[in-house]
């Protein structure tokens, strides 16, 4: 599909303010459309579900048709685009910024349902290692555990319970490509217990404190004793001030947390994501060699 030789100059047209309006919920659910912004989440989403990507915005130096792209980066992801058919618009920088300040020169423009039907695909592993998230509110948190669950080699991520919305710009600027990689669902408390049930999956709750008479247990112990190296698991994390609720605690099979060396009270989300994720990961792996 052809690049389109017009150097779009105006930030109240029509399409301008469109997709600006993709910032916002209503706006995405109304047109089944989202924003991937900035060069890397563009890059991965071209790059692993080029289906789901409709329309590319790139800056270029001016305004004449032959107007050069702002950098070479740019340059790529729009060769990228047009080598998968996808249409590529040629705009302005105060174009490409009015659609999205974080854009860094180059902002593309989602399929809502396709890019859903990728996510909620079941992970199809045998033995499937599973993140989920119970009340996930803030969209950075949101989107920086999907990365470290990426990172760790998790076959999904589940959003459990009401979390905030992971088409949210922020969310997806948060995983840097990550929420392009695999399935991420959503479930109610019940459904995830019962998902879980069903695919013979251990549920180990990262928490703190534990509840009265179940402490949680240190996850090195956890580690060591072999517990969560055997078949399927998911771990579950807990809102960001809240943790898990004592009904969420009960109906897990383990409860592990963190040791903390140091003075510090605790770690946060991201931070206890990343290190338990990657611990498991790494222990998983050294059991295989």
């Amino acid at each position: 599909m052809p690049i389109d030789a017009t150097v779009m100059t105006n930030v109240k047209a029509e399409r301008v303010r469109r997709a600006a309006d993709l910032a916002s919920r209503k706006h995405r659910e109304r047109s089944g459309r989202f924003l991937i912004e900035g060069p890397q989440a563009v890059r991965e989403a071209l790059t692993w579900q080029p289906g789901v990507v409709r329309d590319l915005y790139v800056a270029v130096d001016g305004t004449e048709p032959d107007a050069g792209f702002a950098n070479p980066t740019v340059a790529s992801l729009a060769g990228l685009a047009m080598g998968e058919g996808i249409y590529v618009h040629k705009a302005t920088a105060d174009v490409v910024a009015h659609i999205s300040r974080d854009a860094q020169g180059v902002v593309a423009v989602g399929d809502l349902e396709a890019c859903r039907a990728q996510l909620t695909q079941s992970p199809s592993t045998p033995h499937p290692f599973i993140a989920a998230f119970w009340q996930v509110r803030d969209p950075g948190n949101a989107g920086t555990v999907i990365r470290s669950a990426d990172a760790a080699g998790c076959d999904a991520v589940v959003m459990v319970g009401s979390c905030v919305d992971v088409f949210n710009p922020k969310v997806i600027r948060a995983t840097t490509g990550s929420l392009f990689h695999l399935p991420v669902l959503a479930m109610d408390e019940d459904g995830f217990f019962a998902f879980c049930a069903n695919h013979a999956t251990t549920v180990m709750a990262a928490d703190v404190y534990g509840t009265e008479g179940r402490p949680p247990e240190s996850l090195p112990d956890v580690v060591r004793e072999g517990a969560a190296l055997d078949g399927s698991i998911a771990v579950l994390f807990g809102n960001e001030a809240r943790g898990l609720e004592p009904g969420l605690l009960d109906r897990a099979d383990i409860i592990t947390s963190i040791p903390i060396y140091g003075k510090a009270e605790s770690l946060n989300l991201g931070t206890s994501a990343a290190v338990m994720l990657m611990t498991l990961a790494m222990s998983s792996r050294i059991e295989r060699m």
